[in-house]
């Protein structure tokens, strides 16, 4: 496949804490894509640590402006968030509000955007809400949830030290996300809507 026929998935997640379960799942559900056929990249922890979101300001920071760039030529987008209180976290969030620039976009928002999330969390209860409170964000955003959006209780043993997934079901789960996104954005890439005139 070319590399000018590869869909582009972009991964975002993460904590601030470099290597966190998050980040890790993420890599994971990358790599799955990756290997069925996507170009990928992932912005996480440090990426995203932009300024509170503030649509009456203009003014964006270098990373804003990084990730809003890779946002508007992504064919797919994979989100993956701890569990913070019942919800997402603070920096998902913000990073998420910043979507709010791409209005007037050719692409608004994440219209027609295949959308892979993910939701981790020390128990399954807080990892089930961040997969659901995900989900109504990319619907919020005219995005494509996948069918499967990965649960993850990190109260059991998910990575090794190697950063290496040992748990059967949470591998299952992440490299579904990541070949689900892909093949969505592969059909749409080959077969774009129609636009009636």
């Amino acid at each position: 496949m070319s590399e000018i026929n590869r869909p582009f998935v972009l991964g975002i997640g993460g904590t601030t804490r470099a290597d966190s379960t998050t980040e890790k799942a993420l890599r994971v559900s990358l790599e799955a894509a990756k290997q069925h056929g996507a170009q990928v990249h992932m912005l996480c922890g440090a990426d995203l640590e932009f300024p509170m979101y503030a649509p009456h300001l203009k003014d964006r920071t270098e990373k804003a402006r990084a990730f809003l760039a890779q946002l508007s030529r992504c064919d797919g987008l994979i989100i993956a968030s701890p569990s913070y209180h019942g919800s997402i976290s603070g920096l998902i969030k913000n990073a998420i509000d910043y979507i709010e620039d791409l209005r007037e976009s050719d692409r608004v928002y994440l219209d027609d955007l295949p959308v892979g999330v993910i939701g981790c969390g020390a128990g399954w209860q807080g990892a089930t809400q961040a997969v659901s409170h995900l989900r109504t964000m990319v619907h919020a955003l005219r995005g494509w949830p996948t069918p499967m959006g990965a649960v993850l209780n990190s109260s059991t043993p998910l990575f090794n030290e190697q950063g290496v997934c040992v748990d059967a079901g949470a591998m299952g789960q992440l490299k579904l996300v990541g070949e689900q996104v892909v093949q969505f954005a592969s059909m749409k890439m080959r077969q774009p809507l129609a636009v009636a005139s």
